[in-house]
């Protein structure tokens, strides 16, 4: 899919880039003017319609891109406030949010994860028992969970985008294995992160996305994103979705709704409130009593 091209490609001039800045630390318009230049370069070879690129050091933007359109067929270009689809970025807030209950004494990272989602025993385990799997190897995807969270998809139009509700994951729970001893490696698994969530949901007694809300996205001012489908007042700047398939762009989905996923994969943001949030990872001295407010810095280091 685009996206994920869109993310190879970006990881690949974003090391060109700093390679080009460490070779060259006095020299940074030079070094940003070569980047631009692979960026825009290779995005049109791989037929992105649109991009946003920001450089932040100690906290400041030291450059940043608009290319392309967010929406072809309404001829709406990129800018500063179009809204993207930010899928698995959704996942450290997921983290983010364990850690703040972490914090305030609500749960343990070594807790069994059946001891808030008892409908894991159902899970077939050879490698021991599922009392075995904690809330720590969910997080950093060693619990032995497949990756996707609905493997019996096949394409069809009518299917949901994801599934919507709980009940049809813990349908399947039987049917489920964990493919290898928990804790012994490490494999990406969107259904542990689904898990999570719902964790994160019966110990707040809040949805998912409400807990977020108010936890995270608020205390950081990021008044413009949001999960799932856009507020009507925000649809004006929401960018619209392309892959390519045999050869030609196609449309994909527009604003569908990630479901149970939503703790992988829900967030929808414009690049000036994903920068309030990458100041948050980064740190700021002068915003310190807000940031910690959020999650101590010792937490988040021990989160990353």
């Amino acid at each position: 899919m685009k996206s994920l091209k869109a993310i190879i490609l970006f990881l690949l001039f974003f090391n060109q880039f700093l390679t080009t800045m460490n070779a060259q630390t006095d020299s940074f318009p030079a070094a940003y003017k070569k980047f631009k230049a692979v960026y825009n370069r290779e995005l049109k070879q791989a037929g992105i319609v649109g991009s946003s690129f920001v450089f932040l050091k100690d906290n400041k933007i030291l450059a940043e891109d608009l290319y392309g359109m967010a929406n072809l067929e309404k001829n709406q270009k990129v800018d500063e406030n179009t809204i993207y689809h930010w899928a698995s970025n959704t996942k450290p807030f997921t983290g983010i949010a364990i850690m703040q209950l972490r914090d305030r004494g609500l749960l343990k990272l070594d807790d069994p994860a059946v001891k808030y989602l008892p409908e894991l025993k159902a899970v077939h385990n050879s490698f021991g028992d599922m009392n075995d799997i904690t809330i720590r190897q969910l997080i950093n995807h060693s619990a032995g969970f497949r990756n996707p969270t609905f493997p019996y998809k096949n394409n069809k139009d009518w299917q949901p985008f994801e599934p919507q509700d709980f009940s049809q994951i813990v349908a399947i729970l039987p049917f489920t294995e964990i493919l290898f001893k928990p804790g012994s490696k490490y494999s990406y698994s969107n259904l542990g992160i689904v898990f999570l969530g719902q964790i994160i949901e019966r110990i707040t007694l809040d949805d998912y996305e409400v807990y977020i809300d108010k936890n995270i996205l608020k205390p950081l001012e990021m008044y413009q994103s949001y999960f799932d489908a856009t507020p009507y007042h925000l649809l004006k700047y929401r960018s619209h979705s392309y892959y390519i398939e045999n050869g030609r762009r196609t449309t994909g989905r527009f604003d569908a709704n990630s479901g149970i996923t939503v703790s992988n994969s829900g967030l929808n943001s414009p690049l000036p409130d994903m920068i309030k949030y990458l100041n948050f990872l980064i740190g700021d001295a002068s915003k310190k009593e807000i940031y910690d407010g959020i999650l101590k810095r010792s937490s988040l280091e021990e989160m990353f």
